[in-house]
């Protein structure tokens, strides 16, 4: 070969190799990396792999952050949420007991996917059931449980949907009370609405009793349990909640932790795999914890105010309390405005608005808080003068 064709081959080889660099480094740098954000500022960058997210802080209902939340998609597991809502709603009122016998029926045996293999005529407790749910979201012991409670699975997803509307939970509909979804046509549910029913399912403190429980047994000890959510186990603080999956759902997660008195409420919906799923659920509950606390000023009995034309001279009042989610960086920072008149007028009533506390952060205001009368005072008529004037003459 030529001394000059060679020399060009040489610096064909050197522009390419040099060009191929280029485009490698550019691909890398435009694939997306889940990086968690340094502060509250950058959320607005973070992206995840999934259809849908969605993180709320549990007291207050306040979302931190969200990605596409209000798409109705399928739910998969986590339809149990509202399933398990409803239980502990007539446990709650007294219509089941924990220690009831629900007795399976052939419809609730036939459920596929996970299940605790229920056959026919077989008794198990509501406990045993609902651990059964929550830990090994048993298809089975849910149409089981939606049985007991409201005759069939039926009339217990028309329960379903009533309740969904009651929570404006506006962006769902539930077909069954499990999930599967082979056969279902409509069966969705955003990640708002899960965050609302999951927040709505925390206020019954037994459930992460047993969503936060990494292995069980039933019947006896013969049949084992473990927990669909890896998250109990490897992360810190985590209470549950649950989680889902299906061809059509994808990988999903209500994912529930609570760290230095702060509950945090995850949604994952629709990822591509369970590593996808946990993965965006602990970055997600880690810059909720990093980033955000809850302030709350408890509610408290203040210093009594005076009453005019009553037939007590002052009167008991109380705040009704506050909390709110904030910055981190915003601790010690909160301010208090007290608005109260000087005095009342009666007649009262217990549980009168007589003013408020307004809360804020740099002069900017972030709540408020009622004071209430704590007390009812009617007004002093005639007689009631008369007779305070004459004890008070009685006293000279």
């Amino acid at each position: 070969m030529p001394k000059k064709l060679k020399s060009l081959v040489r610096k064909f080889r050197r522009i390419s190799a040099f060009v191929l660099s280029v485009v490698i480094i550019v691909g890398v740098a435009i694939i997306p990396i889940e990086a968690l954000p340094s502060n509250e500022a950058e959320q607005g960058n973070m992206r995840f792999n999934c259809r849908s997210a969605l993180l709320m802080e549990a007291e207050t209902g306040k979302v931190l952050f969200e990605q596409n939340a209000d798409e109705a998609l399928p739910p998969a597991s986590v339809t149990k949420i509202m399933t398990l809502l409803l239980v502990m709603e007539a446990i709650d009122s007294g219509k089941i007991g924990y220690a009831d016998m629900v007795t399976a029926s052939a419809h609730a045996c036939s459920m596929g996917g996970s299940q605790i293999y229920l056959k026919e005529g077989e008794q198990m407790s509501v406990e045993d059931m609902l651990k059964s749910v929550v830990i090994a979201s048993a298809n089975d012991a849910a149409v089981a449980l939606a049985e007991y409670v409201l005759g069939t699975e039926e009339a217990f997803v028309a329960r379903m949907n009533e309740r969904a509307k009651e929570l404006g939970m506006s962006s769902t509909n539930f077909e069954n009370t499990n999930g599967l979804d082979d056969t279902a046509t409509n069966h969705l549910i955003s990640a708002r609405d899960i965050a609302i029913m999951s927040r709505e399912l925390l206020k019954h403190e037994k459930i992460t009793e047993y969503s936060s429980i990494w292995m069980d047994t039933i019947r006896n000890g013969e049949f084992g349990l473990t927990n669909t959510n890896r998250l109990v186990r490897f992360y810190k603080g985590a209470t549950g909640l649950k989680t889902g999956s299906t061809s059509k759902a994808g990988f999903c997660i209500s994912a529930t932790a609570k760290r230095d008195g702060v509950t945090l409420i995850c949604v994952i919906m629709g990822a591509e795999s369970r590593d996808i799923r946990n993965a965006a659920a602990t970055s997600l509950l880690d810059f909720g914890f990093a980033n955000y606390a809850l302030f709350e000023d408890a509610p408290k009995t203040m210093e009594k105010i005076k009453v005019r034309g009553g037939v007590e001279a002052e009167c008991e009042i109380i705040t009704k309390g506050f909390s709110e989610v904030i910055n981190k960086s915003n601790l010690g920072k909160i301010e208090t405005v007290t608005e109260l008149p000087e005095n009342l007028e009666a007649p009262i009533k217990k549980g009168d608005v007589i003013g408020k506390i307004i809360y804020k952060i740099n002069g900017n205001y972030i709540g408020e808080s009622q004071i209430l009368a704590n007390e009812s005072i009617e007004k002093i008529d005639f007689w009631g003068v008369f007779r305070s004037v004459f004890i008070r003459m009685s006293m000279l």
